[in-house]
């Protein structure tokens, strides 16, 4: 066994240790082309399983394709702890206020990071890596990551982390003596956290992980230079990430392309490509239907369902970010409860001249006359209820979602380090000092609620632009749902 890691002293051994990979023979496809990579101190098969979310990759899922020989990823976003019983403990928050259920929200990702590593590396069985995701909008990053890499000493190899910029990752990881795998969507992004973070402890740069913003599921990196309905070739932009990566003698760190990976034969052009380097590819979508994965049946399901068109990316999260999800109840909601928005003034002042009266105190609003029909119509259809949004606009939704929405604001655990949706920011205010914004939602309540067996109509369910190719792709036929050992051979094959 490799006991190299905590001096990020690279070592060496067999693929997948005896039992492992390592052992077969090479077939036909892409199989006979995959080299084994170093990543995390170890060499191991080019496959990454990407890290999702609320407890949707946990240690279970992580440990198996670490066994396989490949990278487990599981989540350290508010991630499951289990009682002496094995049983799964619920996220209850009791605190009075926003700072109180905050403190306990963290301490709910600390413990939970915990149990989800020890369960990955006992999976594992020792083989492969074990690497842990955290998104660093998240509340308290820097804390959960200090109290899990503490409580699970020598257990998880590498952090992956995106959203945002982690300029704190590597002093991080040079302190708990972890790999780190920052996610980016272009090389500027790339030089940016080089320039101030990494080029002060470039030992701790395991490889570099390109999410493609188009394609990958979750939050994606989309800027504001680039269109969400012209999405580009990630070759291009990966060769210039790689070209950017040289500059600083970077030639042999790993590059894990994110998004849009289904069939390894699709991208043969990558293996061995020297405008390229070392690639591994990463799959966060296909382990959704695995055995090992902690989704419900009814989630898998769905999955094998999906067509074309069937993911919509959008920007209702409130993160602001672009987000990539399953089109069902949830999101069409939130796209009409978009839809009926108007803007308004206080006073009069040019097309808005018609009146409108609302809410028990009748305070008086202006509008358009086109926007004042739109609102008429929408009231009789019992949308009845007018709230405010930071941008001078209110929608209008029925007094159950209103009810609902405010109940959501109050509730609020900050899970984010700033939301849209509550307000809430780690500062010592408490607030963005925006007026919370009703066009969002709670994202920790729906993920929580997915996560655990909540309808997948009625909540958030990300997933990779890909995710309609379970329904057409035969090794899901008749509702296979494979083990990740089996689905790994499988990938090896090309398909």
């Amino acid at each position: 066994m490799c006991v190299s890691e905590p001096g990020l002293r690279p070592c060496r051994q067999a693929v997948g240790d005896a039992a492992g990979p390592a052992s077969r023979v090479p077939g036909q496809g892409v199989e006979e082309l995959l080299r084994p990579l170093q990543i995390s101190g170890r060499e191991v098969l080019p496959i990454v399983e990407g890290g999702k979310g609320v407890s949707v990759s946990n240690g279970r899922s992580a440990g198996a394709f670490a066994a396989a020989g490949c990278v487990g990823t599981f989540s350290g976003v508010n991630s499951d702890a289990f009682d002496e019983d094995g049983h799964v403990i619920a996220q209850v928050y009791r605190g009075r206020t926003r700072r109180d259920r905050y403190e306990e929200l963290v301490a709910y990702a600390i413990r939970g990071g915990i149990a989800q590593a020890r369960m990955a590396y006992e999976e594992s069985g020792g083989r492969g890596r074990i690497h842990m995701n955290v998104l660093w909008e998240a509340a308290a990053t820097p804390r959960v990551l200090h109290g899990i890499l503490e409580g699970a000493k020598g257990l998880i190899h590498g952090i992956t982390c995106g959203a945002g910029m982690p300029y704190r990752m590597a002093e991080i990881g040079a302190a708990f003596g972890v790999y780190c795998y920052p996610i980016v969507s272009s090389s500027r992004a790339f030089r940016a956290l080089w320039r101030r973070s990494y080029s002060r402890h470039p030992e701790v740069l395991g490889g570099v992980v390109y999410e493609d913003p188009w394609l990958a599921g979750g939050h994606n990196g989309l800027s504001n230079s680039e269109d969400p309905a012209r999405p580009e070739p990630p070759l291009p932009r990966v060769i210039e990430l790689r070209r950017e990566m040289r500059g600083y003698g970077l030639d042999q760190v790993p590059i894990f392309m994110a998004g849009g990976v289904w069939y390894l034969r699709e991208w043969k052009d990558w293996i061995d490509n020297p405008d390229l380097g070392p690639i591994a590819f990463q799959f966060g979508t296909r382990p959704l239907i695995t055995e090992e994965s902690p989704v419900s049946d009814e989630w898998k399901r769905r999955l094998l369902t999906l067509h074309e068109g069937d993911i919509f990316l959008n920007r209702f999260s409130p993160t602001g970010f672009y987000s990539s999800a399953v089109q069902n109840g949830f999101l069409s909601e939130l796209m009409q409860r978009n839809e009926r928005q108007v803007a308004y003034t206080r006073e009069p002042v040019g097309e808005h001249t018609q009146a409108l009266r609302l809410g028990a105190r009748g305070r008086t609003f202006y509008v358009t006359p086109a926007d004042h029909e739109r609102v008429a119509a929408w009231m009789t259809a019992g949308f009845v209820e007018s709230l405010r949004t930071p941008d001078a606009t209110m929608i209008f939704v029925t007094p159950t979602k209103s009810a609902q929405i405010r109940a959501d604001q109050q509730g609020c655990m900050g899970c984010l380090s700033a939301c849209r949706f509550s307000n809430w920011a780690e500062n010592e205010e408490g607030t963005t000092g925006k007026v919370a914004d009703p066009r969002s939602y709670c994202i920790q309540k729906t993920l929580q609620s997915i996560a655990h067996s909540g309808d997948v109509d009625d909540n958030l369910m990300f997933a990779g632009h890909n995710a309609y190719r379970f329904s057409s792709d035969p090794f899901y036929r008749n509702g296979f749902v494979p083990k990740v050992q089996q689905l790994v051979d499988r990938i090896l094959t090309g398909d």
